[in-house]
């Protein structure tokens, strides 16, 4: 009988709907943190959770065969000095929405002048000029994987043109224009761009000084990807240089933001805190159900991840 160790702050929650969902001849072990009896550890062949609390657990999992993970980001679980005598995959496929909502929710706030208007109130102002609008305005995604086909198609839904700069899929019908390279020119063309890409070395400080100089002064940057592919500093010359128009970055290199970082008071720039896409247990469950099944009849897992590749 397969024995599935849960390890989140929601462990509870995350047993309760794997329980309801009947899997046949699972054996199911819950905890909230990574501090787990060893007897308990060295019987399980599975384990769902989030990479922090699995990593330091490794050694202990003598029968593991299969990691799934809360979340898309397993950079922990891919350090060279650990183990991959296993199959790990990672959550997707349930975040696109959720991202189309944040990535959205900026590109309106901005277009329609909200915070603007906003003031305006304060003062008692009345100002009837026209806001921008998102019709026919230029997003670059920076990766078109399954988030980024959900923003897309959301940009169509708005009227938007949608380019998309990536290494391999074509998939998503909403992106008009597909780019493999010369980032720079990518940039040029764009009235968004918005990062997606995971953290592999490929990307890591991909978004420099050439990058930032080479959009339009009007253009925003959103980052809701990894904080490894932004070079900070150029950023924050870029922002205060107004080379560029304004950031909205929700991942950073270093999380939590250290309080001493220039990003907190950089103009034009709106932080918010790893929150654009949380991993909801009902969404996750669904994932680990999906592939149980999967696992139980010996098939291939989905979201199967490349320790070498990164994601």
């Amino acid at each position: 009988m397969p024995k599935l160790l849960i390890l989140s702050d929601r462990a509870e929650q995350y047993e309760n709907l794997i329980r309801a969902a009947k899997l046949p001849n699972l054996e199911i072990f819950a905890f909230t943190n990574a501090d787990v009896k060893a007897k308990i550890a060295n019987q399980c062949e599975i384990v769902l959770g989030y990479p922090s609390l699995i990593r330091d657990l490794l050694p202990s999992l003598a029968k593991l065969r299969w990691v799934q993970t809360l979340s898309a980001g397993v950079e922990l679980l891919l350090l060279p000095s650990l183990r991959r005598d296993y199959v790990l995959t990672n959550a997707r496929g349930v975040f696109g929405e959720l991202m189309a909502e944040y990535v959205f929710g900026y590109l309106l706030f901005h277009e329609r002048q909200i915070f603007k208007h906003h003031q305006l109130q304060g003062k008692k102002r009345w100002d009837g000029s026209d806001t921008g609008s998102l019709r026919d305005k230029t997003i670059g995604l920076l990766g078109v994987g399954s988030i980024g086909a959900h923003v897309a198609k959301t940009a169509k839904h708005f009227g938007m043109i949608v380019h998309g700069y990536t290494r391999s899929s074509q998939s998503s019908p909403d992106v008009d224009v597909y780019h493999h390279d010369d980032l720079i020119e990518f940039a040029r063309g764009v009235d968004y761009l918005v990062n997606i890409f995971p953290n592999t070395p490929e990307t890591q400080k991909l978004l420099d000084t050439s990058v930032f100089d080479a959009l339009p002064k009007t253009a925003i940057f959103i980052n809701v990807g990894r904080g490894s592919a932004v070079d900070e500093k150029a950023l924050q010359v870029a922002l205060e240089q107004e080379k560029i128009a304004g950031a909205v970055l929700d991942v950073f290199d270093k999380e939590p933001l250290p309080k001493e970082h220039p990003f907190w008071t950089t103009p034009n720039l709106w932080i918010t805190f790893h929150t654009a896409a949380p991993s909801l247990p009902k969404d996750i469950s669904q994932v680990f159900i999906e592939n149980y099944h999967r696992y139980i009849k010996d098939e291939a897992l989905n979201y199967q991840v490349d320790f070498e590749r990164g994601y």
